[in-house]
C-alpha cells in the first residue's frame, strides 16, 4: 500500500503538469544542426529567398482575375497577409506591392515602374486601369509567376520570421487558425476561392488532424481493453493493465512539460507507441498471474511469482527499447531529439508502472476458486491448440524453418536495397491526396511556372567579385546546365537578371542579352541587381541560383543534388565555389541526409545493446543469436514492406522501425527466458521449447494480434502519415510475432543440438521463486 500510495501521489502531481502540455511545432526544429546545407541556409538567410514562406492564391471561380472586383479582392487579401503576425512585411509580394515592377526600355533609357502605381486604389479600378495593369503584368513577364497561365488567379507570397521582435517563437497551430479566420473565411465565397500553402499551413493542418489521431488512439484503446477482458475474463485485470499503461503516459507528459518541451504534431503518435509497449508487457504479467492463480496460488503469491519471474526479461526488453529510442539522439535534428526524449521517458517509466505497479496492485485482488478453475481450463485449451507449433523445434522441421528464414532474409535484403530516405509523394506527404492543402498545392503547381519547392545554390567568389565578369559567366553556364535537368521547372538567377538588365541598358538589343564582360559595366549593372531580394550579397561575394522543382520527392531532390555535385566536380574554377543549399528543398535534403547517415549507426547501437544485455543476463552466446537473428530478419522484411507501399524512411517513420525492434525484443526475450528456465530444470531442448511455447505463446500471439488490430484502425485516419504508420506497425507486430514463434525456436533447437551445453543453462537469480 505504501508503494501504491507513492505512485498515486506522484501521478496526481504529474497530472497537473500533463494537462498543460501543448502542441509545439517549429520550422527551425526540423533543421539538422551543423549540416553543410543548413550552414549555407543560416549564413545567407537574409540574402536568399526565405524557406519558411506562405503562398496565398486568389482564384476567380468564373471568368478572369482581370476585373475591378477581382483586383479589389486581391488588394484586400494582400493587405490582410501583410499584417499577419510574424510576416516580413517588406518581403510580401503581389501585383499590389511596390517590389513587383515592370522593366521597360524607353527613349530615355531603362525604366522600372510598379505594376500597379502607388496612387491607384481599388476604388479607381476602371476597365481602362485594369487593362493597363494587365498589359504591365504581361510586359513584365509575371504571367506564370504572380498571375496564373489561365489568368483566373493571382498569387501573394510572404516570408515568415519564426521569432518576433520580442524573441517569442511563432505558434504554428494558432497561426494556422489565424490564416483561416483572417484570410480564408473573410475572402472566400461563391465568387472567389482562396488557396493557402506553406510550412505554417501544412504543420497547422497536421496539428488540427491530431484530434483525429486521439480519436483513433481511443478506438485502439477500447479494442485493447475488450481483447484483454476476453483473454483474462476479469474486469479488474483489464482495468489494471490499461491504468498502468496510461499512468506512465501521465508521467511522460508531465515530465515533458517540466522540461519545457511541447508535443510536436509529427510526434503525436509516439505516446501511443509507448502505450503499446506497456500493453505488451502488461499482458505478459497478467498471463503469468492468471496461470499462477489457476494453479491454486493466492493473488499475493501469484503476483510475487510474476514479479520475480518476469522482472529480468521485462527489464531487458524495456532497457533495450529505451536504448533504441535514445539512439535517435544521434540524429542532429532538434525535433527528432525531442521525440527521442519523449519516447525514452515513456519507456523508462514503464519499468515502474508495468513491472512494479501492476504486480503490486494485482496482489491486492482476491479471486474465487471457480475463477481459478475456469482460468486453468482456458489455459489448457489454448495451449492444446498451439502445441503443434512447438514442432518447429524438432530436428526435421527446425532445419527447414531456418532455411526458409534464410531465404526470406536474403530476399528482403535484396528487395529493400533501393528503399528511399525521405518522402515519396508530392505535396504534403503527411496529409492525404484529397486534403485541402494538397488540392491547393496541386492546383497552384499546375497553373504557375515557378515550382512551389526550390533549391537555392550559392556561388561564392573571392576577391573583388563585383568587378569580375568571370563570376557572372560561370553562374550563367551553371544555370544553363541545371535548367534542363529533369525535375527542374524553372530557374531564377543573378546571372539571368544581369543579362536582362544589360539588355535593358542597351535599348533591348538582343545581342546585349548577355553577361557584361567589361568590368566597369559589369559592376554598374550588378548595383541595380542588388536591389532585388534573394539574388546576391552587397559585395557580390555570393550570387544565387534558385532552381524551382516539380516536387519535393526525395528522388527528385537527390537527383538534382547529384547533378549539381557532378557539375561542381567537373567544372572547377579558381576562386569560385558552388555551395549547397538553401530553400525548402535544401532543408528537406539536409534532413534526409542526416536520417540516412544516422540509420545504420543507430541500428548497430540498438543491436549491440541487445547483444550486451542478453549476454549479461544469460552468459551464453546462443541466447544472443537466438534473440537477434529473428529480429534482424523482421527488420529487413519491414524495410521491404515500406518500399512496396512507398513509405519513405523519414523522421516520422524512423521511430516506428525503432519501436518494431523494441516489440520484437519483447517477444523474443519472454519466450527465450521461459526456455532457459525449463532447460535449467533439466528438460531436453524439445520438451523445454514445447513448455516455453505453451506458457508464453498464447500471451505473445494475443498481444501481437490485439495491438495489430488496434493500430490497423489508423488506416482510416485523415492524416496519411498516421494511416501509413498504422499499416507499418500492424505489419511489424505480426512479422515479429511470426519470427519469434518460428525462427527463434528453430534456431535455439539447432544451436542446442549442434553445440551441446557443457554446463546447465543459466537462469538469472530472480527467476527462481
Amino acid at each position: 500500500m505504501i508503494v501504491l500510495a507513492l505512485i498515486g501521489a506522484f501521478t496526481a502531481i504529474m497530472a497537473v503538469f500533463a494537462v498543460q502540455l501543448r502542441m509545439d511545432a517549429g520550422f527551425e526544429k526540423q533543421m539538422p544542426i551543423g549540416h553543410e546545407y543548413i550552414q549555407t541556409f543560416q549564413k545567407y538567410r537574409n540574402d536568399l529567398l526565405g524557406a519558411n514562406r506562405i503562398t496565398v492564391v486568389v482564384r476567380a471561380r468564373q471568368g478572369s482575375i482581370w476585373t475591378p472586383e477581382g483586383l479589389s479582392r486581391l488588394y484586400k487579401v494582400t493587405q490582410a497577409v501583410t499584417y499577419l503576425p510574424n510576416v516580413d512585411r517588406i518581403g510580401v509580394r503581389s501585383l499590389w506591392t511596390p517590389n513587383a515592377f515592370v522593366n521597360e526600355i524607353t527613349e530615355e533609357g531603362f525604366r522600372a515602374e510598379p505594376i500597379i502605381s502607388g496612387n491607384i486604389t481599388p476604388a479607381q479600378l476602371t476597365p481602362e486601369v485594369v487593362a493597363d495593369i494587365r498589359r504591365a503584368t504581361t510586359l513584365g513577364g509575371y504571367v506564370g509567376t504572380l498571375v496564373s497561365h489561365g489568368e483566373d488567379s493571382a498569387m501573394i507570397t510572404a516570408e515568415l520570421d519564426e521569432r518576433d521582435s520580442t524573441g517569442k517563437v511563432l505558434d504554428y497551430v494558432a497561426f494556422n487558425h489565424t490564416l483561416e479566420d483572417r484570410i480564408r473565411k473573410p475572402f472566400e465565397d461563391a465568387g472567389y476561392e482562396v488557396q493557402i500553402i506553406g510550412f505554417a499551413k501544412q504543420i497547422g493542418d497536421i496539428a488540427d488532424g491530431a484530434t483525429a489521431v486521439l480519436g483513433f488512439c481511443a478506438i485502439a484503446l477500447l479494442l485493447t481493453a475488450l481483447a484483454v477482458y476476453w483473454y483474462c475474463h476479469s474486469v479488474r485485470f483489464t482495468v489494471l493493465l490499461i491504468v498502468c499503461s496510461l499512468t506512465s503516459l501521465v508521467w511522460q507528459f508531465g515530465t515533458l512539460r517540466l522540461l519545457g518541451f511541447g508535443l510536436d504534431p509529427l510526434a503525436v503518435l509516439v505516446p501511443f507507441l509507448v502505450f503499446a509497449i506497456g500493453v505488451s508487457h502488461g499482458v505478459q504479467q497478467v498471463n503469468f498471474i492468471v496461470r499462477e492463480i489457476a494453479r491454486g496460488n493466492s493473488s499475493y503469491d501469484a503476483a510475487r511469482h510474476s514479479f520475480s519471474g518476469l522482472l529480468i526479461p521485462g527489464v531487458l526488453a524495456l532497457v533495450t527499447a529505451f536504448v533504441s529510442f535514445v539512439t535517435l539522439l544521434l540524429i542532429p535534428i532538434p525535433m527528432v531529439r525531442e521525440l527521442a526524449i519523449t519516447a525514452s521517458l515513456g519507456v523508462a517509466y514503464k519499468i515502474i508502472t508495468n513491472l512494479i505497479m501492476l504486480p503490486v496492485a494485482a496482489s491486492c485482488f482476491n479471486f474465487t476458486q471457480a475463477y481459478a478453475e475456469r482460468a486453468l481450463k482456458r489455459g489448457a485449451w489454448r495451449a492444446a491448440l498451439l502445441r503443434p507449433l512447438s514442432r518447429v523445434a524438432q530436428p526435421k522441421y527446425a532445419g527447414a524453418t531456418l532455411l526458409i528464414t534464410l531465404m526470406v532474409f536474403g530476399l528482403s535484403v535484396w528487395q529493400s536495397r533501393d528503399r528511399v530516405i525521405g518522402t515519396l509523394q508530392p505535396g504534403a506527404p503527411e496529409l492525404r491526396e484529397e486534403a485541402r492543402f494538397n488540392r491547393d498545392a496541386t492546383s497552384i503547381a499546375s497553373h504557375y511556372d515557378m515550382g512551389l519547392d526550390w533549391l537555392s545554390v550559392a556561388i561564392e567568389s573571392t576577391g573583388k567579385a563585383c568587378d569580375n565578369p568571370a563570376v557572372g559567366l560561370y553562374a550563367e553556364e551553371f544555370t544553363a546546365a541545371m535548367r534542363t535537368k529533369p525535375g527542374v521547372v524553372s530557374a531564377q538567377s543573378y546571372s539571368g537578371t544581369l543579362r536582362t538588365y544589360n539588355a535593358g541598358y542597351n535599348e533591348d538589343y538582343p545581342k546585349m542579352n548577355v553577361v557584361p564582360i567589361d568590368p566597369d559595366n559589369y559592376g554598374a549593372v550588378s548595383v541595380d541587381v542588388a536591389r532585388l531580394k534573394g539574388l546576391m550579397t552587397a559585395d557580390c561575394g555570393m550570387t544565387a541560383v534558385h532552381l524551382y522543382l516539380a516536387d519535393h520527392k526525395a528522388t527528385t531532390i537527390n537527383r538534382i543534388l547529384d547533378d549539381i555535385k557532378q557539375y561542381r566536380a567537373s567544372h572547377p574554377f579558381p576562386g569560385i565555389n558552388i555551395r549547397l543549399a538553401g530553400g525548402n528543398a535544401g532543408v528537406l535534403a539536409a534532413t534526409n541526409d542526416e536520417v540516412e547517415k544516422s540509420e545504420l549507426p543507430m541500428m548497430l547501437y540498438v543491436y549491440a545493446a541487445i547483444v550486451v544485455l542478453v549476454f549479461l543476463a544469460y552468459r551464453d552466446w546462443r541466447s544472443m543469436l537466438a534473440c537477434c537473428v529473428p529480429l534482424s530478419v523482421a527488420t529487413f522484411i519491414g524495410y521491404w514492406f515500406m518500399k512496396e507501399l512507398e513509405i519513405g524512411l523519414t523522421v516520422a517513420t524512423l521511430p516506428v522501425m525503432v519501436l518494431a525492434v523494441g516489440i520484437g525484443v519483447d517477444y523474443a526475450l519472454y519466450i527465450y527466458n521461459r526456455l532457459q528456465r525449463h532447460l535449467a530444470e533439466g528438460d531436453p531442448i524439445l520438451r523445454a521449447m514445447e513448455r516455453a511455447l505453451e506458457f508464453e505463446c498464447v500471451a505473445t500471439i494475443f498481444t501481437a494480434i490485439t495491438l495489430a488490430i488496434g493500430v490497423a484502425t489508423w488506416s482510416f485516419s485523415a492524416l496519411k502519415f498516421q494511416a501509413d504508420m498504422g499499416k507499418l506497425l500492424a505489419f511489424m507486430f505480426i512479422v515479429n510475432l511470426v519470427m519469434a514463434m518460428t525462427a527463434l525456436p528453430a534456431l535455439a533447437s539447432v544451436l542446442e543440438r549442434w553445440f551441446p551445453r557443457r554446463k546447465p543453462a543459466r537462469v538469472p537469480g530472480l527467476l527462481s521463486h
